[in-house]
């Protein structure tokens, strides 16, 4: 299918199309691993959690086992995050007005990694289960206070500036969160942070996925809310101040709920990079620019998106389980690459992005 082909769709098809991948990708997930799980007996067991008694429990015990308790919480968990990281990746890019911007380059998830590592090698659990959480949290909106405070000009926020004060600010909170690393008390400890780094879904569980599950939802609601002030910032604050948009307040607000939900993803499933890179521009190709359409889809995307990678991650090198963020890496470093290049030549032929 051409490009002009995809542009030609209704909006609702490319929807239901990327709802459906979703939802197949969903399915797969349930189903493909050490123990192979036919799709029929996914979708009964499914109808079956969902309405008890809907359908006669004919499928082995063991089956239901691995659904609901092992691969269930490790598939929403990952169709979240991926959700998560496409809509703040988008939501930056408009920010900076940089389509090389995602939570990784602006420090944001460095900053989330420092707090998160920090808890796991002191053992410090100030409020219990969310203690890692919240870590991430501080971590993620100090970093965006560090490259916010860095990147002012004369009272403005640049473009260039910012993303060179993203950079700057991610390579010292690398080295921070390396040198915990290797100070770490007891090897356990050590192999815990070096996994949790290398970004994972491993330790899905029920009762974690309610923070995440209600922080990417609020995001969405409220970035597509201003979806409309997205796109003019993709004018130019210029032509937004002449609209009324107050630049500077805005970005300030959007900083600090990316923040939030960068925050607590990392906690959950570690840094998994260039989600939040390759999605979004991914999604402009099918849908356009417009943020009050593109933010959905890019929420269905990028679901969709981290549960086959997470698929392919799992079953790749079976019995042994990649991390998901090793695989969205290999995937993301050429398709930087390309951006790269690609920005050149418009650079080159004066077209704007």
């Amino acid at each position: 299918m051409t490009r002009a082909a995809r542009a030609s769709l209704p909006y609702p098809v490319l929807m239901l199309g990327l709802a459906a991948t979703v939802l197949a990708a969903v399915v797969a997930g349930l189903a493909i691993g050490s123990i192979a799980i036919p799709p029929g007996d996914v979708a009964r067991i499914l109808a079956h959690q969902i309405v008890p008694n809907l359908v006669d429990p004919t499928w082995p015990a063991h089956f239901q086992t691995v659904i609901t308790q092992v691969r269930g919480p490790r598939v929403v968990l990952g169709a979240v995050v991926g959700a998560g990281l496409a809509v703040v990746g988008m939501t930056l890019q408009a920010l900076v007005r940089n389509p090389l911007a995602d939570p990784y380059l602006l420090g944001v998830s460095s900053g989330a990694s420092v707090g998160a590592v920090a808890v796991i090698v002191t053992g410090v659990s100030l409020v219990g289960a969310l203690s890692t959480s919240a870590a991430a949290f501080a971590g993620a909106l100090l970093a965006c206070s560090l490259v916010y405070g860095l990147s002012r000009a004369g009272g403005r926020i640049t473009t260039t500036r910012l993303v060179l004060a993203g950079v700057a600010v991610a390579y010292v909170l690398s080295a921070v969160t390396s040198l915990m690393l290797i100070t770490a008390d007891g090897g356990d400890r050590a192999r815990q942070v070096l996994t949790w780094l290398l970004g994972g879904l491993g330790s899905a569980r029920w009762d974690n996925l309610w923070l995440p599950l209600a922080v990417v939802g609020a995001g969405l609601v409220v970035l597509m809310a201003h979806g409309r002030t997205l796109n003019v910032l993709l004018a130019g604050d210029e032509a937004a101040a002449t609209l009324g948009v107050d630049t500077q307040r805005f970005r300030v607000r959007a900083f600090v709920l990316t923040s939030l939900v960068t925050g607590v993803l990392v906690a959950v499933s570690g840094p998994i990079g260039f989600v939040g890179l390759i999605l979004p521009h991914a999604v402009r190709l099918l849908v356009g620019s417009d943020h009050r359409r593109a933010l959905p889809a890019a929420a269905l995307a990028g679901a969709g998106f981290l549960v086959l990678a997470d698929i392919a991650a799992r079953t790749w090198a079976s019995p042994q389980d990649i991390p998901v963020g090793v695989l969205t890496a290999l995937c993301g470093g050429p398709f930087f690459l390309w951006l790269l290049r690609r920005d050149a030549r418009r650079a080159d032929t004066g077209a704007a992005w």
